[in-house]
């Protein structure tokens, strides 16, 4: 009997030994009390209300003080007829904290400042009376997007991480343009110039480098399987949100000039850029001009060389004898310096990247085009500027 009640004082001791031991870490360690009462936005305009609420929840959110509910902000104020608006300074502060009996007091402001928007905290020490943590950060003045600077300036403040590229497209003027730094409507434009070369392959290469007597375009100079560019962009982007743009380009170009020729041409183009680093793919129908003419191979089994090759032109006398012989012939059309102009299609895809400069896009693709004559393919530059328009409503 004795034993059970040694075993059980036992038992009963080491219980409120933990009990006594889990109290003190408890009363060691508590939050910290913390109040808000003010925020200046006298040099912005925000609604006063909101942004008290956004940064009780804020710091509810972040966790590391017990943040006083600004219904109990309110009865105390009342009751003790103290007044909180215009309450920014280290005394006034300090005074209300007092009264509140909060450990920490929070303010802060936000201003223009030029083009930019300076967002600053403040976080007082009410026992000290100091101000022991202060941030401030200069953004991009963009319209809409407020809290989310209020947020990035608050998780600074608290050593709290934020979203690099979120921070970066508020603050860098360098950034490619999306729905967080260029909050205007939909439909923008992004036209400039555009300039570059094109290579062919295949029949394409071939009558390039031809004798005009054989239906290519050398001469008595020599000529060479590529051509200089150049043309003008017409880009509109009909969406423009998250890290995506969809795009639709309209590129009317010329090429040849300096290889004294001169064959227009246009491109209407559907495509995707990233706003997060500026790489874009597109794709869409080219109609171009080009002379063509039909007839028949003399040597069939080498339709591609244009330098011993004989293309016999529909309705010559050529051709017909041709034909009488070889009954079984087919006819062919193939470009052709000796043909008629005439409107040709194909399909071009390109990729690339767009660079930045301030408000300066320098975009750099390259395309290739298909086709049964030949690949063509070649690189294009060139640069445009943002013409930004009105507000858009979301």
């Amino acid at each position: 009997m004795k034993k059970i009640i040694i075993n059980s004082f036992l038992i009963f001791a080491f219980f409120i030994l933990n009990m006594n031991h889990l109290k003190s870490q408890n009363t060691e360690n508590p939050k910290q009390s913390i109040a808000v009462v003010d925020f200046d936005s006298r040099a912005h305009q925000m609604n006063q209300q909101q942004v008290i609420q956004y940064l009780i929840n804020e710091l509810i959110r972040i966790g590391q003080y017990e943040v006083m509910d600004k219904y109990d902000i309110e009865y105390i104020a009342k009751r003790d007829t103290l007044k909180l608006n215009g309450c920014y300074s280290k005394i006034c502060l300090q005074d209300i904290g007092k009264k509140l009996k909060v450990d920490k007091m929070i303010t802060g402001s936000i201003s223009e400042l030029g083009n930019n928007i300076a967002v600053t905290f403040r976080l007082l020490d009410v026992n000290k009376g100091v101000f022991e943590k202060m941030k401030t950060r200069e953004f991009l003045l963009i319209q809409g997007n407020d809290f989310q600077m209020i947020r990035i300036v608050l998780n600074e403040l608290f050593d709290q991480p934020n979203d690099k590229d979120m921070v970066d497209k508020l603050t860098k003027v360098s950034e490619l343009d999306n729905s967080i730094n260029n909050p205007y409507e939909l439909r923008l434009q992004n036209d400039g110039p555009r300039m570059g070369g094109v290579f062919l392959t295949g029949v394409g290469a071939a009558v390039l480098k031809a004798p005009e007597a054989k239906g290519g375009y050398a001469g008595g100079y020599g000529s060479t399987a590529a051509m200089f560019q150049f043309g003008y962009q017409f880009e509109k982007q009909y969406l423009n949100e998250g890290n995506f743009q969809a795009l639709f380009e309209f590129v009317p170009m010329v090429t040849g000039l300096d290889q004294g020729r001169f064959i227009p041409s246009i491109n209407f183009l559907n495509g995707i850029r990233n706003n997060t680093n500026g790489w874009e793919f597109a794709f869409g129908p080219n109609f171009s001009f080009g002379s063509y003419a039909k007839g028949y191979w003399s040597n069939p089994s080498n339709t591609t060389d244009y330098a011993t090759g004989s293309f016999l032109l529909e309705g010559s006398p050529e051709a017909d004898e041709f034909k009488i012989k070889n009954p079984n012939a087919s006819i062919e059309e193939r470009p052709d310096s000796r043909g008629n102009t005439t409107i040709t299609t194909g399909f071009l895809f390109a990729a690339g990247k767009t660079f930045r400069s301030g408000k300066l896009n320098l975009p750099v693709n390259l395309f290739c085009m298909p086709s049964t004559h030949g690949l063509r393919w070649g690189i294009s530059v060139g640069w445009n500027g943002k013409d930004r328009r009105t507000l858009r409503q979301d």
